[in-house]
């Protein structure tokens, strides 16, 4: 018996004789091949693949679902947001302008707290800790986020792995201030007498590790002079005792100090960004005091800790952006010294990274150090 395409009983016997009738049978009863071992593998394999990209497509798809009402409802509770210094201070300030700001105008509920001292490292390094939930964030500035971290030997905080920059909200200069009854009434004046007698003229700064702290370090170096340093916890009492002629200047945020300066109890000697503020078009910039190149300047801005979901850093990025962009708010900004300056979440994350490369060789080129 042979087997031909399905059929049963064809012979290929003997030439001349009648072939017997062919009969027709089912597929299902054919004889079948086997699979090889090796073909069965690849088809199990191949479907283990489906199972799993399957799965794999599922879970990603649950989880954009679940992530898409957090961010939606949020925020569901009052946030705290940290303020790295005592009240009274230029970050103070701005940090109740955008905390009062989001409540009136977003009807978000923000409640700042003060949580002042080390250079504003105290704060820093309690918003790091904080649980990621989106409920607790800080106003950093260049002072705690990019220079810090290079004075202080045993910082318990890194910004770049340790926070989030959600949101810049301020860029302002650094300004050099005395009192309206002192006897300096340029920088030039600043300048001889230091030189006539190192390390007799005191500045006043609100702390140790501050961008305005090294500002008067850098214009020592640049000037040839020695300017005495003495650290105050946050801007308020250096500025009291400015005012009280305790101490002959102060190297100041210029939040911190518009309102004196408005009110014809400070005399603003010169301003330490590259250009002059718009603030305060008719003070002169150290650079044109006869420093090329001086620029020192620093940055307001929010940030969680590490891990707060994606979805939250861009609704509180977008919000303050909105506001930052309305009239009322650029106003009340420029009105303490400052200029707004709008980012995207990775834009402020971005300079963060390059102004902590750029600070780590300026604080290394001076050799200061802090405990």
């Amino acid at each position: 018996m042979e087997t031909v395409c399905g059929y049963q009983g064809l012979s290929i016997g003997s030439v001349g004789k009648p072939a017997p009738k062919m009969q027709r049978i089912a597929l299902s009863k054919m004889v079948r091949v086997p699979l090889s071992a090796a073909r069965l593998e690849a088809s199990q394999e191949t479907l283990m693949f489906k199972k799993i990209f399957s799965f794999a497509l599922l879970a990603c798809a649950l989880s954009a679902v679940q992530a898409q009402p957090q961010a939606a409802s949020y925020p569901a509770k009052p946030i705290r947001m940290i303020v790295p210094f005592p009240p009274g201070g230029g970050t103070d300030i701005l940090s109740r302008l955008v905390a009062n700001k989001l409540t009136e105008v977003s009807k978000w509920t923000v409640i700042p707290d003060n949580r002042g001292g080390a250079g504003g490292t105290i704060g820093i390094a309690e918003a790091a800790r904080a649980a990621p939930t989106g409920y607790e964030m800080v106003m950093g500035q260049k002072d705690n986020m990019v220079v810090a971290p290079w004075l202080y030997k045993n910082l318990s905080y890194d910004p770049t792995k340790d926070l989030v920059a959600v949101a810049h909200v301020a860029y302002t200069p650094v300004v050099i201030v005395t009192s309206v009854n002192s006897r300096f009434k340029t920088l030039a004046d600043v300048v001889a007498t230091a030189k006539a007698a190192p390390d007799q003229i005191t500045y006043g700064s609100p702390g140790n590790g501050t961008t305005i702290h090294l500002a008067g370090e850098i214009f020592n170096t640049a000037a040839h002079i020695k300017l005495r340093h003495i650290p105050y916890k946050g801007s308020n009492p250096a500025m009291m005792d400015v005012l009280a002629g305790n101490v002959d200047l102060m190297v100041s945020s210029l939040p911190s100090a518009m309102g004196q300066i408005k009110a014809g109890k400070l005399r603003a000697l010169a301003v330490t960004s590259a250009r002059r503020s718009t603030s305060m078009p008719d003070v002169p910039t150290v650079a044109e005091s006869g420093y090329k190149d001086f620029d020192v300047s620093t940055w307001y801005g929010l940030f969680m800790p590490a891990g707060t979901p994606e979805g939250i850093v861009a609704t509180v990025n977008a919000e303050v952006n909105k506001l930052l962009a309305t009239p009322d708010m650029k106003a009340a900004i420029n009105a303490q010294g400052a200029e707004t300056q709008v980012m995207t979440s990775a834009q402020f994350s971005a300079l963060l990274k390059t102004d902590y490369q750029k600070w780590k060789g300026i604080v290394q080129a001076s050799g200061a150090t802090i405990e």
